[in-house]
């Protein structure tokens, strides 16, 4: 492909300075040089640059890769053409634990420690860690507007854990209260699988289970 040539002049650092102008030669496609209003932009600001104080020493340019030519990069590049720009495919994880799926667990498997699971506490909601007869578990309370919904709730919580394949105690206490604890009872503790089925339940829709707010006026 051919292509077109131009030269910037930068003057001396001062008047009684003895060195030589700055010359950068930078070659471009003449397919880009053809005089379009935004090249004719952009050598216009090149030629702004070339002429303030060099600072940093004699200007320099590397040519073109051929591949950079090939792709028209002066008239499509904004910015710094040195810059790296990575695209990233997202790992497992990256995923939430409500996309992950529950495994089968091993009787000789240790449950997990009280480091990563204050860890994985984080990514779900309103769920805190208890201790029970059965070792570390996860609890969560929800308040509802009467008996009716609590056992909706109910409901809805098992099709949850039915479709996981693992399943929480579920109390309706009270009138008005729903307690779902989870844990993995073959290794007295916590596994992944509490936390995936945790992260699923908060996904269950429960504004029109929830207590209507007075508004005063």
């Amino acid at each position: 492909m051919a292509s077109a040539s131009f030269t910037l002049l930068a003057p001396p650092l001062s008047s009684s300075s003895n060195s030589l102008h700055r010359r950068a030669t930078l070659v471009f496609p003449s397919s880009s040089f053809n005089a379009s209003p935004s090249w004719r932009k952009r050598r216009g600001h090149l030629r702004t640059l070339a002429q303030g104080a060099d600072l940093l020493g004699d200007l320099g340019a590397r040519d073109p890769f051929p591949q950079e030519i090939e792709s028209n990069f002066c008239e499509n590049v904004l910015g710094n053409t040195d810059t790296m720009h990575r695209i990233l495919i997202p790992n497992i994880s990256a995923l939430s634990l409500a996309q992950m799926r529950c495994e089968p667990v091993s009787p000789s498997q240790s449950p997990i420690s009280d480091e990563d699971a204050k860890k994985l506490l984080k990514k779900v909601v309103a769920w805190r860690l208890v201790d029970g007869a059965g070792g570390r578990r996860l609890q969560c309370l929800w308040k509802v507007r009467d008996y009716g919904c609590g056992v909706e709730l109910i409901s809805r919580i098992h099709s949850v854990a039915e479709a996981a394949g693992h399943f929480p105690n579920l109390h309706l206490e009270q009138p008005n209260q729903v307690r779902a604890e989870l844990w993995t009872p073959s290794i007295g503790g916590l596994s992944m699988n509490d936390f995936i089925v945790a992260a699923r339940i908060d996904q269950i829709k429960t504004l029109d289970l929830l207590p209507k707010k007075r508004i005063w006026a």
